[in-house]
């Protein structure tokens, strides 16, 4: 998938939400989060934001919100200098105290009433997969979300059953696992960093303290609801958490 191609919108003609999460330390990409917010690391002379922005409309989304806590001022200026990049940008400002992925989400939820499916992104990420056809996939299983998942290797997985439904997570370092249903066959799952989600999971989320994390309210959820995963193994995708992922991200990316 080239940087300028567009697909067909899978909003039916209105159009689409997401949220970028870019409120983070990137406390990985030191030294340059030392002075720079992570979202602003360029790869071939574009910012990750930037980057996001336009792939987001590649496929029809140009309401976007972002979240900001660390060099906040920074990522703003630059979406003003740029005038969104043709995008509609709000900001969540999370200045006070950074909030999480779940925190973040729940905060910006007001940007959400319009009461169709959205996208939820980490900034810091890269990839090609077809996000209309995974948009395509949440609304015909009418699920409450869809995690994009890959089979690469990493240290937390997500755990679905052979329906592909979540069933629990596990970290393979510490050990730590949280298995929420049953089953003899969980399928360990790598997540991307990008969910396809129904609004009407602000209604459900029962945490309560401000600041908390998706994974908690999936597997709090994933019993009584369907949040499935959505498999893009053949697609390009990087996670631009460390220095040299910076390098390896410009030989996939241009």
């Amino acid at each position: 998938m080239s940087n300028n191609a567009v697909h067909s919108s899978p909003f039916r003609g209105r159009r689409g939400y997401a949220m970028l999460l870019a409120a983070g330390f990137g406390t990985r990409l030191k030294p340059f989060t030392d002075h720079h917010p992570k979202a602003l690391a360029e790869v071939n002379g574009k910012t990750l934001l930037q980057r996001n922005i336009e792939y987001l409309q590649q496929f029809g989304i140009y309401e976007v919100i972002v979240n900001v806590h660390h060099f906040a001022e920074q990522i703003i200026k630059k979406i003003k200098d740029n005038n969104g990049w043709g995008s509609n940008i709000s900001i969540s400002d999370e200045t006070d105290a950074i909030l999480e992925t779940g925190g973040g989400l729940k905060r910006a939820s007001w940007f959400f009433k319009q009461e169709q499916d959205f996208v939820l992104m980490n900034v810091d990420i890269l990839t090609d997969l077809h996000l209309d056809e995974m948009v395509a996939a949440h609304k015909n299983s009418n699920a409450l979300a869809t995690l994009a998942t890959t089979n690469r290797e990493t240290s937390r997985y997500f755990l679905f059953n052979e329906e592909n439904n979540l069933c629990g997570w596990k970290n393979v370092k510490t050990g730590e696992e949280k298995v929420m249903c049953q089953d003899e066959n969980l399928n360990p799952k790598a997540f991307s960093g990008i969910h396809v989600i129904n609004p009407e999971i602000f209604s459900l989320m029962q945490q309560q303290q401000p600041k908390f994390s998706m994974v908690d309210v999936y597997l709090s959820l994933c019993t009584e609801n369907k949040i499935l995963s959505f498999d893009h193994s053949t697609s390009k995708f990087i996670d631009v958490g460390k220095p040299e992922s910076l390098q390896q991200a410009a030989n996939l990316f241009q």
